[in-house]
């Protein structure tokens, strides 16, 4: 008899696949109900869509089973061919490889019985075999081709047609009147992705950070120094020191732990955390229903209570005063920092709050599963703006960098742009074929640091894409289709040149806006949960669903330059060379870049920058007629 699957492992496979399908109080409730927290199963030994993967083939596995008792039909119907462990850990390649052997090994005892029962029939019967080979061969003796072989070499041909198709890296870039179609192909077969070698990360620019026991779900870098903060299923968060690139030092890392027993606590989970403006403060959320303040230095400075279920969104507002939490208690707190207190409680929403974002200093918008958006303003009890259109669960809510467009992803399979000046929505876009989970808006345009280009939405979704929106003309630019698996996380790098994507597939992306393709990929050991660019936008870190943290140097972008200073004399003008450089506004700002600051004539310095090109400086060049008298440098 085949072996069967237990109550505690069923549960369990639905428990991850809720958890994976982003139902995450729906798997909450389902871990305390069935007590998965408490199951003897190693989680990291389950691979994703393990749920789907068991059905889909146990339905080969039935009908390989079926053909096998049609094409021998003295099998003993109870014969079991695969354990179920088989049906889940091998593909249809190894299971095909296993019936073989079977069959194989009952052809060879048929053989046996058939050798004692009729040897005069099989030695005729071979004589007949050796007629047979005799018939394929000229007269001259030459072995003719069966009539199969041609068909044969032609589909081996198709197939590595299909394999050299299968390897390339593209990216659709089109129009929404263009952008069903491309829709529709995705919902086919997903590429099988093998980037070129040489779009890979180094090993020399992979670091891996060790030391969390369970899955890491959430990750961000400080705004300011190298510090990466984590959070983890094992009831802790971990602060990095992570060492540049070439350092000979140790990654340090301070642990925050959530829980004061021995030993770790499931409720405890860190499930969200976000860093104040100026870093000094990391505040996490966990599966307790409570918000914890930490310092840099892994002292716990607050702890927040007042949630009655577990914390999915966490975020402070950019002066750093207030902390907001969102809650599958179906509500929201403004926490006061400085007094630890709630300064007011939001419980509009008749479903988990699933995300939260801050406009401003003093509003925010909400969003959950009860599929409305609201704006609050803190100190108002009824919201400023309340967003209905969606028909299922809003996932994410992000305000654009202006604070004017707030930009939102649903179950319903779009993505919808509002404005507080209208009640409907500006944009829907729905090219996405399956759940969308989650949204971010580039760091540029106006009021950012990148005010020169365009402003544009990246989505990522369940249907293994990342798709890229023209907000102004409300059309889809680019689809990112690389991926195979669902992709749970998406940021653009500070200059909004670069895009990275997780996915459960275990790759992180690194795509080029500007050419619409992958310039770097990394073939991880696990699924990614989320990704996250550090302040200059040369190291990406990801998190793993095999305990660890990821960070790449990233090195595109980042060049040396010869900059040679040259001695001024006081009381005469020169010529500034800023036009000479594509630099950022900080670059820009250091004079000496422009060869207008005193110094030793011919000396060489080396410095590195993220521009795109820099031409050589000249020597600066006296202002004819200059009248010393007016001011000088």
């Amino acid at each position: 008899m085949a072996a069967s699957v237990s109550s505690v492992e069923l549960n369990y496979l639905v428990f991850r696949y809720l958890q994976e399908s982003g139902f995450t109080h729906s798997a909450f409730t389902l871990g305390h109900e069935a007590s998965i927290f408490k199951s003897p199963i190693d989680g990291n030994l389950i691979p994703p869509g393990a749920l789907i993967t068991f059905v889909q083939k146990g339905l080969q596995y039935l009908e390989m089973e079926a053909n096998l008792n049609n094409s021998d039909t003295d099998m003993d119907e109870d014969f079991s061919l695969l354990q179920p462990i088989d049906i889940i850990t091998k593909d249809v390649d190894e299971l095909r490889r296993i019936v073989k052997e079977r069959r194989r090994t009952m052809r060879k005892d048929r053989d046996k019985e058939h050798e004692r029962e009729h040897g005069g029939e099989r030695k005729r019967g071979k004589d007949k075999g050796r007629q047979g080979r005799d018939n394929n061969h000229g007269k001259d003796g030459e072995v003719r081709a069966p009539d199969e072989r041609p068909k044969a070499a032609e589909a081996l041909g198709i197939k590595e047609k299909i394999a050299e198709q299968n390897n390339e890296l593209t990216v659709q870039s089109e129009e929404n009147g263009g952008s069903a179609a491309a829709a529709t192909a995705d919902e086919h077969e997903p590429m099988d992705i093998k980037p070129a070698a040489n779009i890979e990360f180094s090993p020399s620019d992979v670091t891996i950070l060790e030391g969390h026991t369970s899955e890491v779900c959430a990750c961000a870098w400080s705004p300011v120094g190298s510090l990466l903060a984590s959070g983890s299923g094992d009831s802790t968060a971990r602060i990095w020191r992570v060492a540049e690139k070439g350092s000979s030092g140790p990654t340090n890392a301070v642990v925050l732990n959530h829980y004061k027993g021995r030993t770790n606590e499931k409720s405890k989970d860190v499930t969200t955390l976000d860093w104040n403006g100026d870093g000094t403060l990391l505040a996490t959320g966990s599966y307790d229903g409570q918000a914890r303040i930490w310092n840099t230095n892994g002292e716990l400075k607050a702890t927040l209570s007042k949630h009655k279920q577990p914390i999915f969104s966490l975020k402070w507002n950019n002066k750093g005063d207030y902390l907001l939490t969102g809650s599958c208690d179906k509500t929201a707190i403004v926490w006061d920092v400085k007094t630890e207190e709630c300064k007011q409680q939001f419980d509009l929403h008749t479903g988990p709050t699933l995300d939260v974002d801050w406009r401003n200093n003093s509003s925010f918008a909400t969003s959950s599963t009860d599929k409305l958006i609201y704006v609050w303003k803190i100190g108002d009890l009824i919201p400023i703006k309340t967003f209905a259109g969606h028909k299922g669960e809003v996932n994410c809510v992000k305000w654009d960098p202006s604070g004017s467009l707030l930009a939102s992803c649903s179950d319903d399979v779009t993505a919808k742009i509002w404005s507080l000046k209208q009640d409907t929505f500006i944009h829907d876009f729905k090219e996405h074929s399956k759940e969308i989970y989650t949204i971010r808006w580039s760091p540029t345009g106006p009021g950012t640091d990148n005010p020169n280009q365009p402003l544009v939405l990246a989505s990522a979704s369940f249907d293994s894409t990342v798709k890229i929106w023209d907000v102004e003309l409300g059309k889809l630019l680019y689809n990112f289709n690389a991926h195979r698996e669902p992709v749970y996380s998406i940021a653009f790098s500070p200059t909004g040149e670069y895009l990275a994507s997780g996915s459960l597939d275990q790759f992180l992306h690194i795509w080029s806006l500007k050419e619409g393709k992958i310039v770097k990929t990394y073939p991880g050991n696990g699924s990614i949960f989320e990704v996250c660019w550090n302040k200059d936008g040369d190291k990406i870190a990801g998190c793993f669903a095999n305990n660890t943290v990821c960070v790449l140097d990233f090195g595109i972008g980042k060049e040396s330059y010869a900059v040679t200073y040259y001695e001024l004399k006081e009381g005469v003008a020169y010529k500034e060379y800023y036009q000479q450089f594509f630099l950022d506004e900080k670059v820009r700002q250091d004079s000496r870049i422009c060869g207008v600051t005193h110094g030793e004539p011919g000396r060489s310095p080396v410095i590195t920058t993220g521009a795109r090109t820099v031409h050589e400086v000249m020597e600066p060049t006296p202002v004819p007629n200059y009248d010393s008298s007016s001011g000088g440098l």
